[in-house]
Order: C-alpha cells, then sequence, then structure tokens
C-alpha cells in the first residue's frame, strides 16, 4: 500500500488556520477512475482512495504507517512566507 503523509494546507478564500496543525495520512489511489457506464459518473472500486486519517503530530502518522505496514511519503509542509506590511504602505 501506497500512501503520503502531509499537512493541510490553509484555505486560500480564508484568513483563518484552522486544521493547518493536523497531518492526515491518505492512501494513493489504486486504480483509475473510469465513467459509470449508466449514470456516467466517475468511479472506481478502490475503497481506500475513501480514507483520509487525521494525527496531531508527524511522528504520531509516521508510527501509524511503519505499524501496519503502509510505505508512506511524508510531504514536508512549505516555508511559510510572512509579508509585513502597514497599512501606510498602501499611500507610498
Amino acid at each position: 500500500m501506497k500512501a503520503r503523509i502531509f499537512q493541510k494546507p490553509k484555505n486560500a478564500m480564508q484568513s483563518g488556520r484552522a486544521g493547518t496543525e493536523r497531518w492526515i495520512l491518505e492512501f494513493a489511489p489504486a486504480e483509475a477512475r473510469k465513467p459509470d457506464p449508466l449514470m456516467g459518473w466517475a468511479g472506481s472500486g478502490d475503497t481506500r482512495r475513501q480514507i483520509r486519517l487525521g494525527f496531531a503530530t508527524q511522528k504520531e502518522a509516521v508510527a501509524y504507517a511503519d505499524r501496519n505496514g503502509i510505505d508512506a511519503d511524508v510531504v514536508a509542509p512549505p516555508v511559510r512566507k510572512l509579508k509585513i506590511q502597514a497599512y501606510a504602505d498602501n499611500f507610498r
């Protein structure tokens, strides 16, 4: 089983950072999606695609993957670049 461990990014449409401190283990798709012959919806027989496990720390997620024999790749979170700006900078 292949999986990836990552930290959920901040929503670009909102300023809050709720839920971004959690680490998520998500399984890689085992088979491609294909259209259903009757309805035309995209789907597959891969049920692991529906599973997303949340952990408080990266160590917990890696330990869970090792304990259950899951080959997991850890994706490091991007470095936050702060743009310190004052309101007065809009008028320069």
